[in-house]
């Protein structure tokens, strides 16, 4: 094939670069960075290259390296002159060797690890610094903070004086990016989980060479493997030391006095921070000859000072390269040393010293000990939400147990609870079966009775029918105990399983005889629980006024209690109040977005800082509940999207759920009802999975809603027909799924033209409301609208009127913009039917100017302008008049090209597509852009693009 650019055509030459390294030997060898620098130059050019650069410098280049004669066969070398001379020319030589090859283009210069460099490859790289202004030059050089020596401290000094550089301190990686690293050394097609990465990191320290040393041992050595989406790791405590790392610590051990390695590894054994008074106690040094010997360790770059009692080894990985070059016995002993010492140094303070205890007794295998302060350290490390060392320590504890051949069962469910809370379902089942057989066989009644109970928890947020048996269990033993409290914890347990299958009267009833249990025993924790509960039972049976007083209340005792996770849970529940999607179908208060979002976020701040990762899934995708109604799309759309992507990493079914519930709404109200039908799937999906008829019957009418939506009637009748004793015209709806599937059977209805069982069934549905009373008519915008639309379809217009303005006023207060617009078109629609020109023109003019306002919202370009295409073609176009007018007053303004990247923009074309169509640059189309919104006053491309549609410069139909 021939070539087809244009003989004109220039292309910006590519950067030429020249790479050097210093190695430690190097220090010792004259010019070997450049040396290095020259061969790679050589090793890739032909002779013929080479000769024409090189030059006249030839001859002094060849002497340093005389690899390179063959390119000069006849070259005839002198004998070297005086030193001083020799190095000069040297200095001449490589300089202008350098200038040459920046004539043709730019040229970087990198020399790596300079504080390995010689001192007169130094003062050359200081003599080409101070003549390369004029040349296409960069000169980059690198070097560790921490290895700088005499010679180098004297160049660098010099350079600055002189202010010929410019810095770069290149601080340690975040753990985000070293998750980004991760993703690419092992090719990933999703992020590493946080069990994964997070170890590792805590070892590296975010050093880029330690991690991709540390990743590729793992990997050659077999310590993790990944398959099938699933990750499976050694702990740190198993991880080998990468060879790599291993001989650097080796090399800077090596000259250490012997007095000053025994200190170094007693200080390994000791942890990553060691204290003077400890070492001093085992060491038998005086004051003075321990400070030598430190001082010693910190020449030699091993250790730093932390504080005047403290010091810290340089790099966790030196640590733990020096402990594991020792033998086990010697760790043992001493490990058994340390611990004495502690034990007798903090005697009095011994609680803010359980750590290390549990530590050092359990790897000097002094079982008693290392299960008495592992366990003591597990429930410490717990109630702080240290979770991934409360589990630690319960391993040790467990591990302690059985060496002394004692009970396991209560240690397996305290590593089984912390497990949960972190959010590992395989961990947490699996030590909650071990503490349900461990303690049956150790006849631990009660223990017995907590695993079951957690077991059942545990289940509801993957498998309902899972859950049930295990609760049923945990009740069956309950009662035998003849324990109030526990009967009454199990009570709230049961019945919450019977509020998710749909039976919120058994539910309400379990509740409110724990309720009574609980409030003759004055148990505060197990009532603020208890409350909750009932809050969460109120809200699915469509009664938010109670659920909001039951929450408060738990919220109160929660906080008096200091009970963080309790607070969390019941503040993101409460945040729901405001008409979020679960509850559009039933009256809420709704004390306004803020208030809601205030416990959303509080919320998800309270999660976060405890490290309860199911609570910071379920914040987001209640966030995302909350501000979609609201119109806030952008927001709704990142929490939600954050909740899914936390959901799945730590495999929470429920939350899960509920995030798609939420990116289902999100997009229902964008009108991207493809990507809302699939999200609204996959929620139906899960709740079969769960077993969870609640969740069943929300996803199942939400679905079916939009494929009424889509037009897909049939699709919407499979749905609905899904279950045989789905709530009809002749039952009122007992829940709010029961609410959802009757409204989707309304729209059906409608839909088919059979208006008159649309009306009927949206009369169920308002007579069946609670607390319609708090509003009024209108109560819920939702169903009120609906209702209007029916009655407009049976030409009753002023009725339809009525139902729509009470709608439109309710809707209005609560800020519900997405609904509002809607409402509004439809009251727009009747005032048409009426005759009512002028109504019906405000009418629709409000509308447009809400779907401007809510396509704003949407940070994706082309969502926002698919949305407010589909929104502004739901409405009917200005009248003939009011099109001259508009032309007369705005469309004269604009030329034909912009009028054409009008259209484009308003079929969600991006800058770059509409430069492609019309074949003119990226720029251009901006300024275009630019001039329309200049011209029609306008703030964004939502409005250019309703504006398009509305003046009929695009076509409209999807």
């Amino acid at each position: 094939m021939g070539d087809n650019r244009s003989p004109y055509t220039h292309t910006r030459p590519q950067p030429s670069v020249l790479r050097g390294r210093c190695f430690e030997p190097d220090s010792v060898v004259t010019y070997a960075p450049l040396l290095d620098l020259l061969r790679t130059f050589c090793a890739v050019s032909p002779p013929d290259v080479i000769a024409r650069y090189l030059g006249p410098a030839a001859p002094d280049l060849v002497r340093a390296l005389p690899e390179l004669a063959h390119s000069f066969p006849d070259l005839v070398l002198t004998s070297p002159s005086d030193p001083e001379q020799e190095q000069h020319r040297m200095f001449q030589a490589l300089a202008q060797f350098f200038f040459g090859l920046s004539e043709l283009q730019v040229l970087l210069i990198v020399v790596e690890d300079i504080h390995w460099s010689d001192d007169t490859s130094l003062e050359f790289l200081l003599y080409l610094a101070r003549q390369i202004s004029p040349h296409k030059i960069l000169l980059l050089l690198t070097y560790r903070e921490d290895e700088i020596g005499s010679d180098l401290a004297r160049f660098l000094s010099t350079l600055n004086r002189e202010r010929i550089p410019a810095d770069f301190s290149l601080v340690p990686l975040t753990e985000a990016e070293c998750s980004e690293m991760t993703h690419a050394i092992f090719a990933l097609r999703a992020p590493a989980p946080a069990e994964f990465l997070k170890p590792i990191y805590e070892l590296t320290e975010g050093n880029p060479f330690f991690m991709e040393e540390v990743l590729k041992s793992l990997i050659r050595n077999g310590d993790v493997t990944y398959r099938d989406g699933a990750w499976d790791l050694k702990p740190v405590s198993a991880l080998r030391i990468p060879r790599t790392v291993q001989g650097a610590v080796q090399q800077r051990t090596g000259s250490l006095t012997p007095c000053a390695r025994e200190v170094l590894e007693i200080a390994a054994v000791a942890g990553r921070r060691f204290d003077f008074e400890l070492l001093q106690q085992l060491t038998e040094f005086s004051e003075h000859e321990l400070l030598q010997l430190i001082k010693e360790l910190i020449r030699a770059q091993l250790v730093v000072e932390e504080s005047a009692d403290s010091f810290v080894f340089r790099h966790a990985l030196t640590r733990e390269a020096i402990y594991s070059d020792m033998l086990s016995r010697e760790r043992r002993t001493l490990h058994r040393s340390i611990a004495d010492t502690l034990e007798h140094i903090h005697a009095h303070p011994l609680d803010t010293h359980l750590t290390e205890l549990a530590h050092h007794f359990s790897e000097a295998q002094v079982w008693e000990k290392a299960l008495e302060y592992g366990q003591r350290a597990g429930e410490r490390a717990h109630a702080l939400y240290s979770l991934r060392v409360a589990i630690e320590h319960f391993t040790r504890a467990i591990e302690a147990a059985k060496r002394l051949d004692l009970p396991t069962a209560s240690l397996y469910h305290a590593r089984g609870r912390s497990y949960d809370l972190h959010g590992d379902f395989e961990s947490a089942r699996d030590d909650y079966i071990r503490t349900v057989e461990s303690a049956h066989q150790e006849e631990e009644a009660i223990v017995e009775w907590q695993g079951l109970l957690d077991l059942g928890w545990l289940w509801t947020s993957r498998d309902y029918g899972r859950a049930g048996n295990y609760l049923q269990r945990a009740l069956d033993l309950a009662r035998q105990l003849e324990d109030p409290s526990r009967l009454a914890q199990t009570l709230n347990r049961v019945g919450n399983w019977y509020l998710n299958t749909e039976q919120p009267m058994q539910a309400r009833q379990y509740h409110l005889d724990a309720l009574a249990i609980l409030q003759e025993m004055d148990d505060r924790p197990a009532l603020a629980a208890t409350l909750d509960l009932l809050g969460i039972t109120s809200f699915l049976g469509g009664d938010i006024l109670a659920a909001v007083t039951y929450y408060e209340q738990a919220i109160a005792l929660f906080l008096a209690l200091d009970d963080q996770r309790g607070l969390a849970a019941s503040l993101e529940t409460l945040s729901l109040q405001c008409a979020a999607y679960p509850l559009s179908l039933v009256v809420c208060p709704a004390p306004g977005l803020p208030a809601c979002l205030r416990c959303g976020e509080e919320a998800l701040s309270i999660a976060r800082r405890i490290g309860w990762r199911p609570g910071e899934a379920s914040a987001l995708g209640y966030l995302g509940h909350c501000l979609g109604p609201f119109g806030d799309f952008g927001r709704a759309l990142a929490h939600a999207g954050a909740g899914l992507e936390l959901a799945l990493q730590i495999g929470h079914v429920q939350w899960e759920n509920s995030a798609h519930l939420a990116l289902g709404g999100i997009h229902s109200d964008m009108l991207a009802l493809p990507e809302a039908r699939e999200h609204f799937k996959e929620a139906l999906r899960l709740g079969k999975e769960m077993g969870s008829l609640t969740v069943m019957r929300i996803a199942g009418g939400f679905l079916a809603s939009t494929y009424v939506a889509e037009g897909s009637l049939a699709l919407a009748e499979t749905v609905l027909m899904e279950r045989q004793d789905d709530p009809s015209s002749g039952e009122a709806p007992r829940t709010i799924g029961d609410r959802f599937v009757m409204f989707a059977r309304a729209e059906l209805a409608l839909s088919r033209g059979e208006a008159p069982a649309a009306l009927a069934l949206t009369g169920e549905l308002v007579a069946s409301a609670l607390n319609v009373d708090y509003w009024g008519e209108g109560a819920i915008p939702r169903i009120w609208q609906l209702q209007g639309e029916a009655l407009a379809a049976l030409h009753r217009l002023d009725e339809a009127e009525a139902a729509l303005l009470a709608a439109r006023h309710v809707a209005g207060e609560q800020g519900m913009r997405p609904r509002l617009w809607r409402i509004v078109a439809s009251l727009g629609r009747v005032y048409q039917a009426q005759g009512r020109r002028r109504q019906a023109s405000e009418a629709f003019a409000e509308a447009r100017s809400i779907i401007g306002s809510l396509a704003e919202t949407i940070s994706d370009q082309s969502l926002q302008d698919s949305f407010a295409r589909r929104a502004s073609s739901q409405l009917p176009r200005p009248s003939e008049s009011s099109s001259r007018k508009s032309i007369r007053e705005q469309y004269n303004g604009l030329t034909e090209r912009e009028r054409e990247v009008a259209a484009l923009v308003a079929q969600g074309k991006s800058n770059r597509a509409i430069s492609e169509q019309i074949f003119v640059g990226e720029r251009t189309v901006a300024k275009h852009i630019e001039s329309i919104l200049s011209k029609l006053d306008f703030r964004s491309r939502a409005q250019i693009a309703i504006w398009a549609v509305e003046n009929n410069l695009v076509y409209t139909g999807d």
